[in-house]
């Protein structure tokens, strides 16, 4: 009887250690070792002009961590985009970039907040790794107060100047000018900053752009063109609109780098091999498989000298130009799929990490699950968050303290003077 007793309560007792047990053997912290390990490019640079980084790249466990997470999230948070746009919460255009996230994460890796970046319309992961929260993406989708753009911009219009990100811009390759003028006031005011101007390959044939390259080169701005290059203008194959798609080497006069932009270590080096270059040399224009081919120019250059270069980026989007474009007119899911399996840039940094035995698989799924949570936490919090009060409609227009007045139709009744 006694044994008995004995041997049933080892059982409770083992029974209540389970779930402790369990709890703790969950999952290893995450890794903050940073111990150097040397990880090579997936493919050789390809340079205009300049020489061309080395392909071994020095990261550590905690910047693989990094890069693991911010990109899961980054795919996470624009699923979870297309689904609200499809529940008809989120309005207007709305342009995804799942698929691409390695050029902002291998960028931002490379530089720093005084540095400036502007870009099209494709702004939501740009706008989160300047920093940008979940909750301010989310809300100014849905058009609510708490957004980066108080929920006056959408989708097209994000911006977070404390951080150096200006855009977030509609018009088809507007923002490289202005791009250019940032890297004007950086130069005036010997910031020792340069400014990343992104565009994509359906904008590369503008002829703003070219002015803006001249005038940079001219004036030895410390700009970096940015060539994003998912090979589809909206739906239109690079192939039939460019003569030249070596957008690397648009810049002539200019040195560029083509870049592998599915590998997140392949941008962080062109990142900062054409930020040293145009802080040492002048400006950078640069193409990551978009733009990320960028102007590899270094004292060996006898050619080019210019600051300025261009990187082209070779990326991919796995979504359409935009919510009202399937996506697989023009390209087959064959394609598609391919790209997913061969070229992933979370999967490329989660098979490095497993080896490098830094985690295993069940302990970056248990990650993914987190990522799910905080992007559903955050989707709640949005869709409590309250729409912008109509006084708005006339804010952020006009300089303040003018006494500007607002006419009906008839001009004879004045409606509000506008603050």
């Amino acid at each position: 009887m006694a044994l008995s007793r004995l041997a049933s309560s080892s059982s409770r007792s083992a029974d209540l250690l389970k779930p402790l047990c369990s709890a703790i053997s969950l999952r290893r912290p995450i890794s903050t070792d940073t111990t150097p390990i040397t990880v090579e490019t997936s493919v050789p640079f390809t340079s205009h002009q300049c020489d061309t980084p080395s392909r071994s790249v020095q990261t550590n466990a905690k910047e693989l961590f990094t890069f693991f997470r911010d990109m899961a999230l980054m795919r996470r948070m624009e699923i979870a985009a297309d689904s609200l746009y499809k529940a008809k919460l989120i309005r207007g255009f709305c342009h995804l970039y799942d698929g691409q996230e390695a050029v902002a994460v291998g960028m931002e890796a490379a530089i720093t907040k005084k540095d400036c970046i502007i870009t099209a319309y494709r702004d939501h992961c740009t706008f989160v790794s300047r920093g940008g929260t979940l909750l301010e993406v989310f809300a100014e989708l849905m058009g609510r107060q708490a957004g980066c753009s108080r929920g006056k911009g959408g989708s097209m219009h994000f911006y977070k100047k404390d951080s150096n990100f200006y855009g977030g811009h509609g018009i088809v390759g507007a923002q490289v000018p202005l791009g250019c003028g940032l890297a004007f006031a950086q130069k005036y005011s010997k910031d020792e900053a340069v400014t990343f101007a992104l565009y994509g390959d359906g904008a590369a044939n503008q002829g703003q752009l070219f002015e803006a390259l001249n005038i940079s080169a001219l004036w030895d701005l410390p700009a970096i063109l940015v060539c994003e290059n998912n090979h589809y203008g909206m739906g239109t194959a690079e192939w039939r609109a460019a003569k030249s798609p070596a957008y690397y080497k648009r810049g002539d006069y200019a040195p560029g780098l083509k870049v592998d932009g599915m590998d997140a270590f392949a941008v962080k080096q062109a990142c900062t091999f054409a930020k040293e270059h145009a802080l040492k040399n002048g400006p950078i224009r640069g193409k990551s498989l978009s733009l990320v081919e960028a102007i590899k120019l270094t004292s060996s250059c006898s050619v080019c000298c210019a600051y300025m270069q261009i990187l082209e980026m070779d990326t991919y989007r796995y979504h359409g130009h935009s919510m009202s474009d399937p996506g697989s007119t023009y390209r087959t899911r064959d394609e598609i799929t391919g790209v997913r399996q061969e070229r992933d840039p979370v999967e490329r940094i989660r098979k490095l990490i497993l080896s490098h035995d830094l985690a295993t698989e069940k302990e970056l799924k248990d990650i993914e699950k987190e990522i799910r949570k905080e992007v559903d936490d955050a989707i709640a919090q949005a869709k409590e968050n309250p729409l912008p009060e109509s006084s708005e409609l006339f804010t952020n227009v006009y300089a303040k303290g003018l006494g500007v007045e607002s006419f009906g139709a008839d001009r004879k009744e004045v409606r509000a003077i506008l603050p």
